[in-house]
Formats: C-alpha cells, sequence, structure tokens
C-alpha cells in the first residue's frame, strides 16, 4: 500500500490524473486499480476515476500488483484459442489457469504474453505487460475476452465498457436454487477488509449489478445465464455469494468442498460464453461464443444426472 496527502495545489484535479502524478504510476494503472477498488481518499473507495480531490486528503493506493518489476515473457499458454482477429483487435477464449496479463506475484501464463509468442502485434499505450487489455477474466474462470490491437480500438473498447454497451454473458453453476429464478442484484463491490485478494460487499464500493435468469434447475445446483451491466473484480462470485447461492467449486466465497468433490471441480463453475459489441473501426456488431469447456460440461453432467 501506498500512502500520499494531495497537495493543495493539486486541489480540484481528477484523482486518476493526481494519483498518476504523485505516485508515479500510469494513468492506465490508476485506472486498473480505481476498478479493483484499490484506490480511497480519507478511507473512502474511490467510484470514478473522474472524482475531484481536495488538498489535504489522505490518498490510498492498495496494489499487490504493482507495475515495478513486472516483466513481459512472451510464451504460449496451452488451451488458448484465438476466435477472431483482424487489424484491430482479437478476441480470445481463455483456459482457466490463465490470466489476462502479468503481474507481480503471478508465475503462470497470460493471455498478454500468450499473444506476444503467437506473433499477434499490440500497438495500444499503456505499460507493456498490459497493452491492448481492455477487460480481464478471474485466473479460474474460463471464456471469451477481447484485446485491442490498435490504438483506436483500445480508446474506443474502454469506452464502451465504461458506457456498458458491450454484452458479457456468462453460465454459472450455482448451489441451491435463486429465489426468485431470475433477479437482479444490486450492491457496491470492494476490496475485503481483511483480505487484498478478495472482494466484499462493502458500503461506499463500487456500484456494482447483475442480472441472472436460470436456464435448468437441478436437485442440487442451478444453472443460470448472467448479464453483467458492470464488471468488478470477482463480480458474479460475490453477488451470488450474497444471495446464499455460491458458485459451485468456489470455495473463497462460500462454495460446498464436498459438492465440488462429487462435481470433480477444482474451481468455480464461471463461463463467458458469449461477448457482443460494436466493432471500433467497421461500426459492425459481432457477438462470439465459447463452448463449455471439459471440466464445467462433465460437472453440468454430474448435476443432470444426479
Amino acid at each position: 500500500m501506498s500512502v500520499f496527502i494531495v497537495p493543495d495545489a493539486l486541489s480540484g484535479g481528477r484523482v486518476d490524473a493526481t494519483a498518476a502524478r504523485i505516485s508515479g504510476y500510469s494513468r492506465s494503472r490508476v485506472e486498473a486499480l480505481i476498478e479493483a477498488g484499490g484506490v480511497l481518499l480519507d478511507g473512502a473507495v474511490v467510484a470514478r476515476a473522474s472524482q475531484r480531490v481536495a488538498g489535504g486528503e489522505l490518498l490510498e493506493l492498495v496494489d499487490d500488483a504493482a507495475p515495478a518489476g513486472v516483466r513481459l515473457s512472451p510464451h504460449l499458454a496451452d488451451g488458448v484459442r484465438i476466435v477472431f482477429e483482424d487489424a484491430d483487435l482479437v478476441v480470445v477464449d481463455k483456459p482457466v489457469g490463465v490470466t489476462a496479463h502479468p503481474s507481480l506475484g503471478w508465475e503462470g501464463p497470460s493471455v498478454v504474453e500468450h499473444l506476444a509468442a503467437a506473433g499477434v502485434r499490440i500497438s495500444t499505450s499503456g505499460a507493456a505487460e498490459r497493452q491492448g487489455i481492455v477487460q480481464r477474466l478471474d485466473v479460474g474462470t474460463s471464456g471469451l475476452m477481447v484485446v485491442a490491437k490498435s490504438e483506436v480500438a483500445y480508446t474506443v473498447l474502454k469506452q464502451a465498457f465504461r458506457d456498458r454497451t458491450v454484452d458479457k454473458t456468462y453460465h454459472a453453476l450455482v448451489q441451491g436454487h435463486p429465489d426468485p429464478f431470475e433477479g437482479t442484484i444490486e450492491a457496491p463491490i470492494a476490496r475485503h477488509p481483511g483480505s487484498d485478494w478478495k472482494m466484499a460487499i462493502i458500503e461506499g464500493g463500487r456500484h456494482s449489478v447483475t442480472h441472472y435468469e436460470t436456464i435448468e434447475a437441478h436437485r442440487s445446483a442451478t444453472l443460470l445465464r448472467i448479464h453483467l451491466e458492470t464488471g468488478r473484480t470477482h463480480q458474479i462470485r460475490v453477488h451470488m455469494a450474497a444471495i446464499g447461492h455460491p458458485c459451485c467449486g468456489d470455495p473463497l466465497y462460500g462454495g460446498d468442498p464436498v459438492l465440488a468433490a462429487w462435481l470433480g471441480l477444482v474451481r468455480q463453475w464461471l463461463h463467458a460464453v458469449r461477448l457482443g459489441f460494436t466493432h471500433p473501426t467497421s461500426g459492425e456488431y459481432v457477438t462470439f461464443d465459447s463452448p463449455y469447456p471439459d471440466d464445467l460440461a462433465h460437472a453440468l453432467d454430474v448435476v443432470r444426472e444426479g
């Protein structure tokens, strides 16, 4: 954690610009920290990059993946599949065990390093280890994500995610049976006060909205279709746990280990099945779909038969 006092000379400025100026972090890194709930002003989580600061305020950056020391080491990652590529962007089907980009403390594969090793040229602003990244998937979540290749695509797609015009559809197998069968969960999310790697519903956290509907209901679990209106870290996992129906195989947020063992799961049953957005240069609306990986398909078969 880094702590600073906002100088009077910077009073009235945007929090992202101020934090970048006094910390030495890149603007894109500060934006990523804000997205993760890791920027606080006088103890309150910053919800918007455009929030204004006042001289004398205490500015905290909770950064467990600081850019210093992070190295880009291009190498292919097993299971990463390029679904679509053109001059502006690449859509990737990410397997479990692969992170979006490298960070301190992570020694496994990443999408960014895979694309570099595969010869995909990304020419956008931002730190080298996060170039082109406009969205993220948890390392334990599989499915579709888009990476920008050109600066135009990077700018347009980042804004599209901010404006919530991107269709991000997930399927999740959750414990029990949500009541009602379809609904909306609206609850603020921020970093858990007792853990740097866990999120929680926190008053004053970032506004977060999850829409869900039942696809299949079985004796021990329910298959849901989930649309994210916002895209916070661990959002689906936190929200489903909050209503008493954590993702199967997710012990971090209350998943039953006995059920997980029966289903053969070693990670949360959560998959980004569809991604839809307006292409940043052609203006055409494009959609992409991803089938369930083998481990999730097997677990669903067990639930259906059980």
